[in-house]
């Protein structure tokens, strides 16, 4: 049987009643998708181009948010020896930063690879769950999905305006 797939614009306002849980991920699912829109349709220089005074980029916040996903999600709840969550500011501006080579389509992939590897792993355990993380000690699983949905809030928003000034496209849809 085919997997149903809600379009995640929809996601949020379909929970409005459900529990805590769909309700978080609807929201996270949603902030998610939104980047990916605001990247998709451009190319590779378009969406490498610095357009602020930051290193910020629309492919860029994409290889940073794909490096967030897994430093949140399975490098907390399910590590694998070698796995080290990064706790320094240049571990974070480095994770802006494109490699020669990196086109759109791979960082989008990519991101996506890494959200649904966080689904899988957060799916597995109860939003009370709790676990160490290097700089904060004890965090739950509801913390983290907190975080991440403001995470990935506010670098959509960032992405809202790199698009604009690239093209002139808004919105969430």
């Amino acid at each position: 049987m085919a997997e149903i797939r809600i379009d995640p614009t929809l996601a949020p306002v379909l929970a409005r009643t459900g529990d805590e849980r769909a309700v978080l991920d609807a929201f996270l699912d949603f902030h998610r998708a939104t980047v990916l829109r605001k990247a998709r349709g451009l190319s590779d220089a378009e969406a490498a181009r610095r357009l602020v005074p930051s290193a910020t980029t629309l492919a860029g916040i994409l290889r940073h948010l794909a490096l967030v996903e897994r430093n949140w999600f399975p490098f907390l709840l399910d590590p694998t020896p070698g796995d080290v969550f990064p706790t320094s500011e240049e571990d974070a501006a480095a994770s802006f930063a494109l490699t020669e080579g990196e086109t759109l389509d791979q960082l989008a992939d990519a991101y996506e690879r890494a959200c649904a590897r966080s689904r899988a792993v957060a799916a597995r355990f109860p939003l009370d769950h709790v676990v160490a993380q290097p700089q904060l000690g004890e965090v739950s699983l509801r913390w983290i999905m907190v975080h991440m949905i403001e995470e990935t809030a506010r670098h959509a928003g960032h992405a809202d305006i790199l698009r604009e000034l690239t093209d002139g496209s808004t919105g969430a849809v």
